[in-house]
């Protein structure tokens, strides 16, 4: 992380440090953020600007890329990883914010000085003035003059060409229905809070938050802005940042009809923990008791942290190497490529390709057998 005796812009250098972990860490933006600001105290208009220039440059990241490499002369392997990062970030507010050029250029510069990178002040100051002479759809025009339709499109929007074409192939190659849908993915997503059961009441987190109840889930909430980590119930854990979409999964396990005990869930893959954390507070009403597995230290300590209001029994292993049964509800969100949550988690779109899908799948399967298995035993000792 940037250190430094004077931090002149807060925000950008919060961005800048993300942009370093996802890059050298393989750090999951949505998880390194929320740190970064609290670590520094940022908050409001402030976290606003970091959240927004952070997540917006992971995002673009392919785009602005293929932008900046037509503004240098050299390779982009040839340009240092901090200073990369800095032009990405300069390029993003150039062309993607309504701060002005001139503005995002200037920042820029300073925020090379101000990270250590003082020696390409000067670089950075030519590329993104280059950069800065057009729009958005003036360089994408330009960089796919005379390209297919889908491959215009999937600059455009900042996807891998690899992606929309799997939007194309899973919508009959609407061209129409692709763009509309590439389009929805790049829009920045809305802010969804979880008021964790038995600890909130939901319609008080939207009272305190001045957000609305969500449409779906019993314990959603979403916010219209607002920094999140500010809120009183969030400080004390009583409520998270938990997308509503999640929140259903959760809630379509705890919900399932029931033959037989009731006592004993199962998380298998858990981390990082908030459906865990909710299947933990509905749990804890019924007298169940969640036990959560989870492949990774790391992750797991994740796990204990987001459950920590509750009795849950965090384990550390592989999935598929659990042999005991007895579980009478099982989650498992296998580990998979992300790519069906890119608005939320704005680096995995250039973290992964088409050969990522192959082996995921395959584990996706085997731990779905594994937990067939289980679901026939729990049966048999049923009956």
């Amino acid at each position: 992380m940037t250190a430094l005796s004077e931090q002149r812009d807060p925000p950008r250098l919060a961005a800048f440090d993300l942009l370093r972990g996802v890059a050298e860490q393989q750090a999951y933006a949505n998880l390194l953020l929320p740190s970064l600001l609290a670590e520094r105290g940022l908050s409001g208009r402030d976290a606003a600007l970091a959240t927004e220039l952070g997540y917006g440059t992971l995002r673009a990241q392919g785009t602005l890329d293929e932008i900046v490499a037509a503004c240098v002369d050299r390779p982009l392997s040839g340009v240092d990883g901090p200073v990369l990062d800095v032009l990405r970030l300069g390029a993003y507010q150039a062309l993607r914010t309504r701060i002005p050029p001139h503005a995002a250029v200037a920042t820029t510069v300073d925020l090379a000085r101000a990270t250590g990178n003082a020696r390409a002040a000067g670089f950075v100051n030519a590329v993104l003035r280059r950069v800065a002479g057009s729009t958005w759809d003036a360089w994408c025009s330009r960089l796919t003059a005379g390209s297919p339709p889908l491959r215009r499109l999937a600059v455009r929007t900042a996807h891998p060409e690899w992606i929309a074409a799997a939007f194309a192939d899973a919508l009959d190659e609407d061209l129409a229905e692709v763009e509309a849908a590439l389009v929805a993915d790049d829009t920045r997503p809305q802010t969804h809070l979880v008021a964790w059961p038995g600890l909130v009441d939901r319609d008080v987190l939207a009272d305190e938050s001045g957000g609305s109840p969500g449409p779906w889930s019993p314990y959603a909430v979403r916010l219209a802005g607002g920094d999140p980590a500010a809120l009183d119930s969030v400080r004390r854990r009583h409520a998270a940042v938990q997308d509503e979409g999640s929140q259903l999964c959760a809630l379509a396990l705890a919900n399932a009809p029931l033959d037989g005990p009731d006592e004993r869930w199962l998380d298998l893959c858990a981390g990082p923990g908030g459906k865990t954390a909710l299947l933990a507070g509905l749990a804890a009403s019924r007298g169940a008791r969640v036990v959560a597995n989870e492949l990774h230290q790391h992750r797991a300590e994740l796990v204990r942290r987001a459950t920590s209001a509750w009795d849950v029994d965090v384990r550390v292993g592989d999935a598929r190497a659990i042999t005991e049964g007895g579980y009478d509800r099982v989650l498992l969100d296998a580990p998979c490529t992300g790519l069906g949550a890119l608005r939320r988690r704005p680096e995995a779109r250039w973290r992964r390709g088409p050969d990522d899908v192959g082996p995921l799948a395959t584990c996706r399967a085997s731990c779905w057998r594994r937990r067939c298995a289980w679901s026939a035993r729990a049966a048999s000792s049923a009956t």
